[in-house]
């Protein structure tokens, strides 16, 4: 059983150096954390709000992914993310700079959900 844990300010994600396009804060993400992951939240990093669910699908499985696309004219590129998991677990980084990631891909080590940008 997961234990729910939530990751400080984005200090999971680890940078591969794989460009994104400028202004471009649309994302894959993939789960690779043996959960099903229900809802998906991005909102600005100044926002202070969670907003709606971004997923676009009903659920995410292990192993799929989606395209996230949300408004986010201006050319802002930080955001805050949080999931959802179908047993009501949560995890949620801050202050993302998605500008620099086309996919990010989470896992689950048995004590935290990791989230690993490229």
């Amino acid at each position: 059983m997961r234990l729910p844990y939530l990751p400080l300010a984005g200090a999971m994600f680890v940078m591969l150096n794989v460009p994104a396009f400028a202004n471009d804060a649309d994302f894959r993400l993939v789960n690779k954390t043996g959960y099903q992951i229900d809802s998906v939240w991005v909102s600005a990093h100044s926002a202070g709000s969670w907003g709606h669910d971004v997923m676009g699908k009903d659920a995410l499985g292990d192993g799929e992914g989606v395209n996230i696309t949300f408004p986010h004219g201006g050319g802002h590129c930080h955001y805050d993310i949080k999931v959802k998991y179908n047993d009501g677990d949560e995890a949620q980084w801050g202050d993302v700079n998605l500008c620099n990631y086309e996919k990010i891909t989470l896992f689950w080590d048995g004590k935290q959900t990791r989230a690993e940008g490229e």
